[in-house]
């Protein structure tokens, strides 16, 4: 049976979420931070004959999560509902678990990541206090520097107003490192923050100052104030080079991601 679930679903929406916290991440920080009732977000449940939760999926403006644990699920009904919805759609997930959906969108985009995490501090890289946390004052900044690296320019998700939402809802934190004019030379920053976890985002250093250690000094300095809160730190990367940087500093791979976009 497949239902809308609601706030009363709670505890067994959370307990079932919570056997892979850190790949269930995005719908456990959905859940905390809107509840079970924003005309932007939905979530449904399919239960099995024990009125047991067997699967969820979450849809978050245009983007759907799918979560379950048998192999064997029906995923039908979750198909029917994806679907449904018109305009564009991105689905995303455990590649095992997005493999099933590829049929359901027309000739999508295909995107992999390699999904990280990290619980163990011990090979974070010693920072100082140049290290900073930003305000709501230093958005401008911030952008400005995501602005000047291409990777991010490209996407259209950076904006002040964005960043000083992060900022004052404290859905994410973001560090950084300025040089004596207050330039800002590196940043690293969460986003989707839970109860449980962190998904570390917006780890950039400025071009001509790459290679100095900067980034590793800022992002391990993000991370030991996370794991000091007792959350679980996560990441996406989708090249060697990348990943090694954070292997270094005991990141660990323990997934496959997966994303299917619309051409619309």
């Amino acid at each position: 049976m497949l239902r809308k679930l609601e706030e009363k679903d709670r505890k067994i929406t959370m307990d079932f979420l919570s056997s892979e916290a850190e790949i269930n991440l995005f719908i456990i920080g959905d859940l905390e931070c809107y509840g079970f009732d924003k005309d932007f977000m939905e979530i449904w449940g399919s239960f099995n004959n024990l009125n047991e939760l067997e699967g969820v999926l979450l849809q978050y403006h245009e983007n759907f999560i799918p979560y379950y644990k048998d192999s064997n699920f029906d995923t039908e009904e979750f198909k029917h509902i994806i679907s449904s919805m018109k305009g564009k759609k991105i689905i995303s997930g455990k590649e095992s678990i997005v493999n099933q959906f590829i049929n359901t969108l027309n000739n999508p985009v295909i995107k992999y990541d390699y999904f990280c995490k990290l619980t163990d501090g011990s090979k974070l890289k010693y920072s100082n206090d140049i290290v900073k946390l930003a305000v709501e004052e230093d958005a401008t900044r911030v952008f400005d520097l995501l602005e000047e690296i291409k990777e991010f320019k490209e996407t259209d998700t950076n904006s002040v107003d964005r960043i000083k939402n992060v900022i004052l809802t404290k859905s994410g934190r973001i560090y950084y490192i300025e040089d004596e004019n207050g330039k800002m030379l590196t940043t690293s920053q969460t986003a989707a923050e839970n109860s449980t976890s962190a998904m570390v985002v917006g780890v950039a250093t400025l071009k001509e100052y790459r290679g100095r250690g900067l980034m590793t000094q800022c992002l391990s300095k993000l991370c030991r104030d996370v794991l000091a809160e007792n959350k679980t730190l996560c990441l996406f990367y989708d090249n060697p080079k990348a990943g090694s940087v954070y292997h270094k500093i005991g990141f660990e791979t323990i997934e496959k991601w997966m994303m299917l976009i619309d051409k619309i």
